[in-house]
């Protein structure tokens, strides 16, 4: 540890390369709908914890956005185009289109990568 260091002795260097589950920062961006992330130099992952019924309002942002289910069933509309996504599907919507999401079934996990960074989410 070196002066000025402010960890406890014992306590781990932070570590550039890996983040730990429960790590990152956390954001409720809409009702029952929490994201964990974690960014890098240009892109920055999300992970989506969905309730059940929850909803994504319609927005759109000038990041390019690609996702996959992992875990639920969700009703995605980008565009003009509506899907029921399962686990294993994925996504892909340009910047600039507006799309929404809603929890079916259950509660649902996603995780979604942005780039570039969304400064919203760091």
């Amino acid at each position: 540890m070196s002066l000025g260091d402010s960890r406890s002795a014992g306590e781990p260097a932070p570590d550039p390369y890996f983040v730990a589950a429960g790590e990152g920062s956390r954001h409720v961006i809409f009702p029952g709908v929490e994201i964990r992330t974690t960014a890098g130099e240009r892109m920055l992952l999300s992970v989506v914890h969905f309730e059940p019924g929850s909803v994504v309002e319609p927005h759109m942002h000038p990041h390019e956005q690609m996702g996959l289910l992992l875990e639920g069933k969700l009703e995605f509309t980008i565009g003009a185009v509506t899907r029921i996504v399962g686990p294993g599907d994925k996504w892909r919507i340009p910047g600039g289109v507006l799309h929404h999401v809603k929890a079916l079934d259950g509660p649902a996990v996603a995780l979604d990568v942005f780039s570039p960074v969304r400064e919203d989410y760091r």
